[in-house]
C-alpha cells in the first residue's frame, strides 16, 4: 500500500503514472500528483483517477515515495518549501532530473534515501530505457519499488556509481536524438537520390523500427547482425566502407564523451 507522490505532472510523470495504472502496479487512489497547472492536474485526475493537487505540501503529506519530476533548474526552489516535511517523514526521494547530484538533493530535501534516475523520451510510449543509482540509505525494498516504477515505462538498469549516471545520460538519455539525427540525414539523402519526401520518410522510419526490433530479439550482437546484412562486394558493404572511412565510430565516441562531460558540468553548476 505504498503511497506515491509526483511533484510535477508533465510528460514523464504522466508516462510513469499511466504505466503504473495500466500494469496494475498500484491503485490510482494511492498516487498523488502536484502541479501548478490546475488544468493539467484535472486532466491527470480524469484520465487515471489519481489524487491531484496544486499544493506540493498536500501531495507529499502521507507519501512513502516522492518522485521529483521537475526541471533541474527549479529543483532547489521546489524542494525548499517542503524540506521540513520531507526531513520529518523521510520518504524515498526519486529524482528524474539530469545534473542534480545526490549531495545537492540531500541538502535541499533533507532526505537520506535517494534514487537518481535518467529515463528517456521513449518512456512516453512505454519503450523507455532508464539508468538508476541509489544512495547507501536506500533499502532493498525501496530499490524494488523504484525499479517497479521505472519498469512501468520500459527497462531499468542499476549502475554501480553516481558518475555512471552521466554515461547513462550520454547513451540512452540523449540517445533518441542521435537516432533522430540519423533519420533526418537518411531522409535528406533519399530525397537527393530521387525519392519523394514521403517515400524517403516512410522507408527510413520503418527501417529504424525493424532494425531495432531485430537487434532486440536477436540471439547475436548488433555487430553480427550488421555482418549478416553486409554481402561482400554489395551495396551495403560500399555504404559501410564509406561510414568507416569517415570515422563514424570516432564521431560517435566523441559525441557521447561530450554528452557525458556536459552532464558532469551541469552537476557542478546546478549544485551551487
Amino acid at each position: 500500500m505504498t503511497q506515491i507522490a509526483f511533484i510535477g505532472g508533465g510528460n514523464m510523470a504522466t508516462s510513469i503514472i499511466g504505466g503504473l495504472v495500466k500494469q496494475g502496479e498500484t491503485k490510482p487512489e494511492l498516487v498523488h500528483v502536484s502541479d501548478p497547472n490546475a488544468e493539467q492536474v484535472a486532466k491527470l485526475n480524469d484520465e487515471f483517477g489519481i489524487q491531484g493537487h496544486t499544493d506540493n505540501a498536500a501531495a507529499i503529506a502521507n507519501a512513502d515515495v516522492v518522485i521529483m519530476a521537475v526541471k533541474p533548474q527549479v529543483m532547489k526552489q521546489v524542494l525548499e518549501p517542503i524540506k521540513a516535511t520531507l526531513t520529518e517523514r523521510q520518504p524515498m526521494l526519486i529524482s528524474i532530473a539530469a545534473g542534480i547530484n545526490l549531495p545537492s538533493l540531500k541538502a535541499w530535501s533533507g532526505c537520506e534515501a535517494i534514487v537518481r534516475c535518467m529515463p528517456n523520451t521513449p518512456s512516453l510510449l512505454g519503450l523507455g530505457a532508464t539508468g538508476l543509482f541509489a544512495s547507501e540509505q536506500v533499502t532493498i525494498d525501496q530499490r524494488n519499488i523504484a525499479d517497479a516504477l521505472l519498469r512501468a515505462v520500459g527497462i531499468s538498469v542499476w549502475v554501480q556509481n553516481e558518475a555512471e549516471i552521466d554515461a547513462v545520460t550520454a547513451v540512452s538519455g540523449s540517445g533518441p536524438a542521435y537516432y533522430f539525427l540519423l533519420m533526418e540525414a537518411m531522409i535528406a539523402a533519399g530525397k537527393k537520390l530521387g525519392l519523394s519526401e514521403e517515400t524517403a520518410t516512410q522507408l527510413t522510419l520503418q527501417t529504424a523500427v525493424g532494425a531495432g526490433q531485430m537487434a532486440q530479439n536477436a540471439d547475436v550482437d548488433p555487430a553480427e547482425l550488421r555482418r549478416r546484412v553486409t554481402s561482400p562486394g554489395g551495396t551495403t558493404e560500399r555504404a559501410i566502407q564509406t561510414f568507416e572511412a569517415a570515422h563514424l565510430r570516432d564521431i560517435v565516441e566523441a559525441a557521447l564523451q561530450a554528452a557525458n562531460d556536459r552532464g558532469a558540468e551541469l552537476s557542478e553548476q546546478l549544485g551551487d
